[in-house]
């Protein structure tokens, strides 16, 4: 996925609410949208290095959106929009051999009293696909969430009882970032989290990690890593 515009790099200077940001581009304090409501207190560090997005429009409240952070090592995607965008991304080039039996995918489709990030269909049937953004990291094991989430659990109860339903279901955690080697559920933020994605994977949901390729040009779906429980 690449970026629209040329990025313009600033210094991160303070969150001022969950969608919003000051950060100094060239010596201007400048409010800036963030497209992520998670606390990542270990990557909005003031001082660090963001690159930001030029966007217009007349709703728009800032010139900005901060789509990267740069953690010294390497950059990290903060968009938690991005991950249905990579996934789409990845199933049109044919990179997903989980998802090869289905040749038709739509977006944010609602099943019970949820609306799922994306259903694939086939000649075989349909798959409730829900993606979830990660971007904590620590020794190589990506970790979600990096608070309690009952949004992430509602939605692993519905891909259950999609999968009751007579169809498939899956979970795809993509870590936006690509030290990553291993992902696992994040039990000492949320262990009710942990056990609805152990009890959905036990109701027949599938489960998939991915890191990612980030640059300043753009975010892709890198490689398939192993999920610990």
């Amino acid at each position: 996925m690449e970026f629209k515009t040329e990025l313009v790099e600033g210094r991160f200077k303070r969150r001022i609410n969950r969608f919003a940001a000051l950060v100094d581009i060239k010596g201007a304090e400048t409010l800036v949208h963030i497209a992520n409501s998670g606390r990542m207190n270990e990557i909005f560090v003031p001082g660090y290095r963001v690159y930001l997005q030029p966007v217009s429009g007349l709703q728009r409240k800032t010139g900005f959106d901060l789509v990267l952070v740069d953690l010294g090592h390497l950059l990290c995607s903060i968009d938690s929009q991005l991950p249905p965008l990579l996934l789409q991304e990845a199933f049109h080039q044919g990179l997903l051999p989980q998802f090869i039996e289905y040749d038709r995918l739509r977006r944010e489709q609602t099943f019970q009293d949820s609306r799922i990030d994306i259903l694939v269909s086939g000649s075989s049937g349909s798959c409730y696909i829900e993606t979830k953004s990660v971007t904590l990291v620590e020794n190589g094991l990506g970790l979600f969430p990096g608070s309690p989430t009952d949004r992430g659990r509602k939605h692993l109860r519905t891909l259950s009882n999609a999968v009751q339903a007579g169809h498939t279901a899956s979970v795809v955690f993509i870590v936006q970032r690509s030290d990553c080697n291993a992902f696992s559920p994040n039990d000492a933020a949320d262990p009710k989290l942990g056990r609805a994605l152990r009890d959905s994977l036990a109701s027949g949901v599938t489960a998939h990690a991915y890191n990612c390729s980030v640059n300043l040009y753009g975010v892709q779906l890198n490689a398939e890593v192993p999920i610990l429980l």
